[in-house]
């Protein structure tokens, strides 16, 4: 049975690029709780590194950061460190974000218009295991799954239709990795981090619902993402 923290042993942290925003949840943790601040990140790739295998008990998640955004910074910090709450915290209330966040691993959503009255009672949500979504969020939220399932029971039964999942980015990756370039040599050429470029091949394995970036490749080169010329050469390239 999970130990009840009291308040002053839970620890937060922030993830956010814009200080006035840290500055401002930092003084309203420290009026209206007695939570340890356990630092602050101004990006994904930051936040990544100090809390893959940090104690803290909860992060409150900006979505739209340089350099790996929130919801890759939620989906590597669910594998890496699971026991880390993560509490989407952010100025932004489209459905296919809230969708996405949850759907990687948040166990919560707020906009920031709603801490001053919903952000203790959501992180004690959170921090007692519960999932914390605002009645407005929330339909949003249900809206995105509802018609992402009925988009895909309407799906033609090929696979063109999956590329429409991907991202401009990813995209962007997958016709890089169908020429043999390493992920080391992709986040060169897109100016990221190789840690995102793979976060970026992991998505687009579930997306594809493909197990390696040789069925991924092919996948692209079947379906008309990159043009199929000489493309037994660049399988043979990728799988070696």
């Amino acid at each position: 049975m999970m130990r009840k923290l009291q308040s002053s042993e839970i620890s937060v942290f922030i993830v956010d690029d814009n200080a006035n925003h840290s500055a401002g949840i930092k003084q309203l943790l420290e009026l209206q709780s007695d939570y340890h601040l356990a630092g602050v990140a101004t990006n994904g790739e930051d936040a990544i590194k100090r809390l893959s295998e940090s104690n803290v008990d909860i992060a409150l998640m900006d979505i739209n950061m340089p350099e790996a955004d929130g919801i890759e910074a939620i989906q590597q910090l669910n594998i890496i460190n699971p026991k880390l709450k993560i509490l989407a915290l952010t100025g932004y209330d489209d459905p296919d974000l809230i969708f996405r966040a949850m759907k990687n691993g948040a166990k919560g959503y707020i906009l920031k218009t709603m801490v001053t009255s919903q952000l203790m009672i959501a992180i004690e949500e959170v921090i007692q295991g519960k999932v914390y979504l605002p009645t407005n969020l929330a339909t949003k939220f249900f809206d995105e799954f509802h018609s992402r399932v009925s988009k895909t029971n309407r799906a033609d039964s090929t696979k063109q239709a999956l590329l429409g999942y991907l991202t401009s980015r990813e995209k962007e990756v997958l016709k890089l990795l169908t020429e043999g370039i390493t992920y080391k040599g992709v986040a060169d050429k897109l100016v990221i981090s190789e840690t995102t470029v793979k976060t970026h091949v992991n998505n687009i394995f579930q997306k594809l619902q493909v197990n390696d970036r040789t069925q991924a490749v092919l996948y692209a080169l079947r379906n008309g993402l990159v043009e199929s010329a000489g493309s037994a050469s660049q399988v043979r390239q990728i799988a070696i």
